[in-house]
């Protein structure tokens, strides 16, 4: 019988299927969905194929578990950010502020995998819902501010945001990236809310 390094098996199992995922993860970044197997995952989590098998049934249900995993925790982390403001564009510099954040950590690693890898029909509609629930406060602040052709804009203020990203997982400097694409993003909305105001 395997040892149990935990106060109760419950939390042993718990403690495992992190691990797993964990390991899961970092395969996925660094080589893609075709490295993430049962086989694999189990031997960077250091435990035995089967062992992996008591967890997740096979490799599209570890993929929609990392899926599961990365998408609440960073939509939370964005949540308390936009805790308690009204004002549209300071949700939407909250927004940019947290997303960049959180891309300086490499918490959208993962995320950035997935998007680019062909998925199986249910993990792509999970990765498009929980996306949508992410960008969900963005859009409503667009829609608050009445900025023209609001999709188009969102599209384009996405595509900033994602080069913003890129830019800071390459190495340049979180503040000044931020602050560059704060000043881009208010410079597109602003003309909106002053002819609302």
């Amino acid at each position: 019988m395997p040892k149990i390094s935990a106060p109760t098996v419950a939390e042993h199992r718990r403690r495992q299927r992190e691990a797993l995922l964990s390991a899961a993860t970092e395969l996925l970044v660094e080589g893609g969905v075709s490295a993430v197997t049962p086989a694999a995952v189990g031997a960077a989590a250091g435990l035995a194929r089967p062992s992996v098998y008591q967890y997740f049934s096979s490799a599209a249900s570890i993929l929609a578990a990392i899926i599961e995993d990365s998408f609440p925790r960073s939509n939370a982390q964005l949540a308390a950010a936009l805790d308690g403001l009204t004002d549209p564009l300071q949700v939407m510099e909250a927004y940019v502020r947290e997303t960049l954040r959180q891309a300086a950590e490499g918490a959208h690693r993962p995320a950035a995998a997935l998007s680019a890898a062909q998925l199986p029909d249910e993990c792509l509609a999970r990765l498009s819902e929980l996306h949508h629930e992410q960008i969900a406060p963005f859009m409503r602040a667009l829609e608050q501010l009445a900025v023209p052709e609001p999709m188009i804009t969102a599209r384009l203020l996405g595509g900033v945001i994602e080069s913003a990203m890129s830019a800071i997982e390459s190495g340049s400097s979180f503040e000044k990236v931020t602050d560059t694409t704060l000043s881009l993003i208010r410079a597109a909305v602003q003309p909106a809310r002053s002819l609302q105001g």
